[in-house]
């Protein structure tokens, strides 16, 4: 395999935690599931109603293997949209790394869906370190899932 090769995608891998919230074996707060991605609350939140988009089948990241973005852009869409209106924010920032340099801890490709609000604006307050309390994503959770 050349530098420039990539080995394609699998539909699981066993060691993958995200692999694992989609299969059901670790639970998630899921706002969001289609034919081909779930989105569920981050537990390391960085401002409220932060949440990943992920395809259902493992891809390491976005420029491993086929190109995982177009099957996942609808749900990332859709989860903008019901955050944007369930929560009441004022803007939204979406993010995917792909690679350790870039920041990528876990290695299946993910879109961070970030809401933000008029109180903490701008990309220098995008990543708010802490997380959120189980309490914060219990009442996020309940408020996304109202209407749905």
């Amino acid at each position: 395999m050349t530098p420039f090769e990539t080995p394609e995608a699998q539909d699981v891998d066993p060691n993958c935690v995200f692999c694992k919230i989609i299969s059901g074996e670790l639970p998630s707060r899921r706002i969001y599931e289609d034919d081909r991605a779930v989105a569920f609350l981050d537990i390391g939140a960085w401002h409220r109603g932060h949440a990943l988009v992920v395809p259902k089948r493992h891809v390491p990241d976005f420029i491993t293997g086929t190109n995982a973005l177009p099957e996942i852009a609808p749900a990332v869409d859709a989860v903008a949209r019901m955050l944007m209106h369930r929560l009441a924010a004022d803007g939204i920032n979406l993010l995917s790394s792909a690679g350790e340099a870039a920041g990528q801890e876990v290695f299946h490709l993910h879109v961070h869906v970030v809401p933000r609000y008029a109180d903490e604006p701008g990309l220098g307050r995008l990543v708010n370190p802490g997380g959120a309390s189980d309490d914060d994503l219990d009442s996020v959770h309940r408020q996304i899932q109202v209407g749905a």
